[in-house]
């Protein structure tokens, strides 16, 4: 056999003392991503005296797989619904954070004499803290679900999609252009446009195709697409212009709205176990223990640096947002170290040759001192605030309790509010949409189509066909983005409350509609010659032929509610396993009416009752609108479906109506036997005599089950056979039978043979 390559033999080493090091912090109740850092640092060339890992190129490669599962399995657990609920707070959060790091960072490069390059790089990189290690860090000291670890996530999201703003803006002041102008708003327009193209279109066709072949999937199927989804993705968005780990951490959102996204989640946990691990591990590989010494007051300036400023700035930035000064803390300490991005930060700067050869290597040894530190100051955040509350006075914690720009629970919007903020959004994702449309119809159909009718008479030809096709593709797009809303409770509400209102009203229609026909002015004049006034013409009339086409309404209609449906999955298989309460339980609480969930208890004497030998509309005024069982869901039951024992019934009415169901549901059962000791069977034999009733008589007739309530086993052959009694069998004299049953029914059975 050929010599095994030098890739097998590093991940052997990495994974044997990765695993040595891990069972030994398991142990000291220490995370697990300080033993993968340490454990790097031991296999890395800057330990002599023990095996290094050779072939540092691949481990790389494998390190940035594994940020990439890592963040997928991030955008699993963590949908984008969860930021939109949360309004401002993170937006204005994350803003703060970083503009303070930033600052800070070259505050502090520039005491230390660093060119001005230098700084700026290292006020980009102080201000990222690690998505990946702050995970890694919740999940293993078991804070995943907590509060305010959801509110640290969404704004580590937020800093990534702004760390590749940042990058292009340093890029700009690299190469001496404005970070303000044109490239800054195009890279921002840029990544808004790919965030909400692909979310809008993975959420209505993914879905759909997992719903499809649903019922082709297993385990192993499942984890290969999920897999291969986020992989693709992955390339999807290096092509355009991004990381890999962002283009995962998208799909990985897209899949949480599915239904297969907790099956998903417990598949992938050992993929990324492994490839997070690779990863963690090629970071201790950096620590260089030269560096640590020679620039060793630098790393320990940009230490403190990082752990007071996101430590004071980061619980600032959270009060700003509007959290209680405790549960900012809790955020902010959260935050004090760097990471993967900054490194991404430190590379860019290296590749443009604007930064110094020392900082990378001193960013990756701030940042595993950081990561080593992560789990102590998320540990520290409670005590410090207990501290910080004895000796503050009240009025100060409580003027610090309120330092808030914002609260998402505080303000009420307004009709008016609500409206624009429903037709820009509908506005913007429809604009999108078409657009996209647009781009994919021009580079891949109609080229295609000239092909096919080649020459400059049929290339007018492939143009019309090319143009027509196109505003069919949009046509629902562009019928939804002027008519959306026009019917909604705010805009009647609006209508109706002032006649000021209706021509601002009217405005909004228009302004639609003339972004709706810009899109068809583009495709006339891009695939046309004709004149202005044509243009126009043709424009208007095939708007007007879009919003009163019935076939497109549908169509619309159809697309959004599909979509609706698509986004809403994960949260209607939460209600038909009954843990989410249903959404028309709001509208009942404003009539006082309520619903209200009641286990069938297993003495239950309504089990094995229809629902209409129980009646209980008529006893209790009640409706059971739901009967959930196992993983089944039974809406709306008829008279005949039966009870069972462990049923979950969901049931309507009004307080005093559950209150009466409740009662008689818990006393109407089995009354408890007093008398256990007699309900243990026993086994006896008989012989049946020649005077035995059951003698001539078949073991049908015989009554033994009816009557005594006992259960004839066995008839004996030999002295060790027993062999199965039929029905049909005849007893006969001499017979000798096995029979189980409780002792009075065998002594009645007995006395009667």
């Amino acid at each position: 056999m050929g010599e095994l390559p030098e890739l097998i033999k590093d991940l052997a080493l990495i994974l044997m003392v990765a695993g040595v090091v891990t069972l030994v912090f398991k142990k000291l109740k220490q995370p697990l991503v300080l033993g993968y850092v340490v454990a790097g640092f031991l296999v890395s060339p800057h330990m002599p005296y023990l095996a290094s890992v050779v072939d540092h190129q691949d481990i790389h490669t494998w390190a940035d797989i594994g940020v990439m599962f890592l963040l997928f399995s991030l955008g699993l657990d963590f949908s984008f619904k969860k930021i939109l609920k949360m309004g401002a707070s993170p937006i204005i959060s994350t803003i703060t954070i970083v503009f303070c790091m930033m600052m800070l960072g070259m505050v502090v490069g520039h005491l230390f004499g660093w060119g001005k390059m230098d700084c700026i790089f290292l006020g980009g990189m102080l201000a990222m803290s690690s998505t990946t290690i702050i995970y890694k860090a919740f999940d293993d000291l078991g804070l995943r679900q907590q509060q305010f670890a959801s509110l640290v996530m969404s704004v580590l999201i937020l800093e990534d999609i702004l760390a590749i703003v940042m990058m292009v803006m340093l890029s700009a002041v690299a190469s001496g252009n404005s970070p303000g102008g044109s490239q800054m708003l195009g890279s921002v327009a840029k990544i808004a446009f790919f965030l909400v193209l692909w979310f809008v279109v993975g959420i209505f066709a993914i879905p759909m195709f997992l719903r499809q072949v649903r019922k082709l999937m297993n385990s192993e199927v499942l984890l290969i697409v999920a897999l291969g989804l986020c992989c693709a993705m992955a390339v999807l968005s290096t092509k355009v212009g991004f990381s890999s780990a962002f283009g995962a951490f998208v799909m990985g959102s897209i899949l949480a709205e599915t239904i297969e996204a907790e099956k998903i989640i417990r598949l992938v946990e050992p993929v990324k176990n492994l490839f997070g691990a690779i990863f963690f591990v090629s970071v201790g590989m950096l620590v260089d223990p030269k560096i640590l010494v020679d620039y060793a007051l630098p790393i320990l300036c940009l230490v403190m640096t990082i752990l007071v400023g996101q430590s004071l700035f980061g619980s600032f930035a959270y009060m700003l947002g509007g959290e209680s000064l405790k549960s900012a803390m809790k955020c902010g300490f959260s935050m004090a170290q760097i990471g993967e991005f900054s490194f991404i930060i430190a590379s860019l700067g290296l590749s443009l040759g604007v930064i110094s050869q020392f900082l990378y290597p001193i960013v990756v040894a701030v940042s595993v001192i950081t990561t080593f530190l992560t789990p102590y100051m998320i540990r520290a955040a409670t005590p410090c605030y207990n501290a910080l509350e004895r000796r503050l006075p009240n009025r100060w914690v409580r003027s610090l309790n309120h330092l808030t720009l914002s609260h998402p629970n505080t303000t009420e919007k307004s009709l008016w509010r609500k409206l624009l903020i429903a037709m820009l959004r509908n506005t913007l994702i429809y604009g999108i949409l078409s657009a996209a449309a647009i781009t994919l119809m021009f580079t891949f159909a109609l080229p295609f189509f000239r092909s096919l009718l080649p020459g400059w008479e049929l290339h007018w030809y492939a143009n019309a066909i090319t143009g027509v096709l196109t505003v069919l593709i949009i046509a629902p797009f562009l019928r939804a983005m002027v008519m959306k809303k026009n019917h909604s409770e705010e805009w009647k509400a609006l209508w109706a409350e002032s006649n000021i209102n209706r021509l601002p009203l009217l405005f909004t229609i228009l302004v639609r509609a003339v972004i709706a026909l810009s899109f068809i002015f583009y495709i006339c004049n891009y695939l046309t010659r004709f004149s202005h006034a044509m243009m126009y013409t043709v424009g208007f009339v095939v708007l007007l032929a879009i919003i009163f086409s019935r076939r497109v309404k549908h169509r619309s209609i159809r697309m959004e509610r599909l979509f609706m449906m698509n986004l809403r999955s994960r949260d209607i298989q939460a209600q038909v396993h009954g843990h989410r309460r249903p959404l028309y339980e709001g509208k009942l609480l404003d009539r006082d009416i309520h619903l209200a969930d009641f286990e069938v208890p297993a003495d239950s004497l309504w089990m094995g009752k229809t629902l209409k030998e129980l009646n209980l509309g008529h006893l209790f005024g009640v409706h059971v609108s739901s009967i959930l069982r196992a993983n089944r869901r039974l809406n709306i039951p008829d008279g005949s479906d039966v009870i069972f024992p462990g049923d979950r019934l969901q049931v309507i009415g009004s307080d005093d109506q559950l209150t009466r169901f409740r009662q008689a549901l818990q006393t109407e059962t089995f009354p408890e036997d007093y008398e256990l000791e007699k309900r243990e069977m026993r086994l006896r034999s008989m012989m049946l005599a020649s005077s035995s009733p059951f003698v001539g008589k078949t073991l049908r007739e015989s009554g033994i089950r009816d009557q005594f309530n006992c259960m004839v086993v066995g008839l004996e052959e030999g002295e060790e056979n027993l062999s199965a009694v039929s029905p049909s069998y005849v007893f006969q004299k001499g017979d000798i039978i096995w029979v189980v049953g409780e002792e009075e029914d065998l002594v009645r059975l007995t006395h009667t043979s």
